[in-house]
């Protein structure tokens, strides 16, 4: 089922607290290899310190969001509550971030992350390398648009 009153908007200081738990809830679902022991809500703020944040909202519920380095055309977190997965929430917030990008757009995703990865494959973005990290091997990916 699609959402069909879903908004894209900017991030309030309302949103955090609804957000932090959304990081925290979906990182645990999606990245279970990972020592989560240290994890926490608080999270959310460093991560998307100085990031443009776009928020899916669909009737006063926070679906999901995106954050971006905006500087370096960086999508750095995609986010999606569990189960609105498969709704076209994360697609719409992709959209919205790649419509900001002012040049050829990157991210990295976690080569473990395999639903995230055939997410970014079917939306046109390629990958351009591998690196480390703490969390584990990545792929630099690229969307040229």
């Amino acid at each position: 089922m699609e959402c069909f009153n879903l908004l894209i908007r900017s991030f309030t200081e309302n949103d955090r607290l609804n957000l932090q738990t959304l990081y925290l809830q979906v990182r645990l679902s999606a990245w279970p290899w990972l020592d989560s022991s240290a994890w926490k809500p608080e999270d959310f703020d460093s991560t998307t310190q100085d990031e443009q944040i776009w928020v899916a909202e669909e009737n006063g519920e926070l679906l999901g969001f995106a954050s971006v380095f905006v500087a370096d055309n960086f999508l750095h977190s995609l986010y999606v509550a569990q189960k609105h997965q498969g709704k076209r929430v994360g697609l719409e917030l992709l959209k919205k971030v790649q419509a900001e990008f002012t040049a050829s757009g990157t991210l990295k995703c976690l080569v473990k992350n395999e639903n995230a990865l055939e997410f970014y494959l079917r939306h046109d973005w390629k990958i351009e390398s591998t690196g480390d990290s703490v969390d584990g091997e990545y792929y630099l990916m690229r969307y040229a648009g």
